[in-house]
């Protein structure tokens, strides 16, 4: 019982969302306040233990004095975020952005070149070292990459300008990333087209019972 009204409840909220493909119409404003109030309330709740029971609670209640300071301070700074709502203090905002902005560029810079820029130099050199025993596809699609990655990077370099080789250069990246951004764009289509069909069925199958 609980099952089949749960079905007709996923039923009828799906149907509301895509009611919007007619018009803009209070079906689909209440599917969507109700999925952004869920949303919200579920992401404070998991907020709410996952950071300030666990991470914060506990340690001050079971942790020594040394573990006390470590977890108070850091919270502390954290609460200058609610100085936004005080004209008067709302400067003090800036020292926990600071904290998360130095912090956050601090850890995701590494990794950024690790994983963007020397592990893709990487992929893209490392066919070269074994040249000869690679087969002719193989060859070709290895020098398209390399030459399709160098015509990218000089397509940004703005120290030069784009004239005679460069610009050549320059235009062949062009295409290479029109043809990235495009693959790029056909896998979302396809990712969107995958979850309208899940939900085709779902309404077919599940609730109406009309496919197999």
């Amino acid at each position: 019982m609980n099952e089949t009204i749960g079905i007709f409840i996923a039923a009828g909220l799906t149907l509301c969302v895509y009611s919007f493909l007619y018009k803009d119409n209070p079906f689909y404003k209440f599917a969507e306040h109700l999925f952004v109030g869920v949303a919200a309330g579920y992401t404070i709740v998991i907020a709410w233990h996952q950071t300030i029971v666990r991470m914060i609670w506990v340690p001050v209640k079971t942790g020594g004095s040394t573990e006390i300071i470590l977890v108070i301070i850091p919270t502390l700074i954290g609460l200058l975020m609610f100085s936004r709502f005080v004209p008067k203090h709302r400067w003090l905002i800036r020292w926990p952005l600071a904290f998360m902005i130095g912090t956050g560029a601090g850890a995701s810079i590494p990794l950024t070149m690790q994983s963007y820029i020397f592990k893709q130099s990487e992929a893209t050199l490392q066919p070269f070292a074994n040249a000869g025993s690679l087969s002719f596809f193989v060859a070709v699609n290895s020098i398209i990459i390399a030459l399709g990655v160098l015509c990218v990077l000089i397509y940004f370099f703005f120290s030069v300008e784009h004239k005679g080789t460069v610009g050549v250069a320059s235009k062949v990246g062009i295409f290479f990333l029109m043809v990235s951004f495009g693959a790029a764009f056909g896998y979302t289509v396809m990712a969107r087209i995958s979850l309208l069909i899940g939900r085709v069925y779902f309404l077919l199958h599940d609730w109406l019972h009309i496919a197999s």
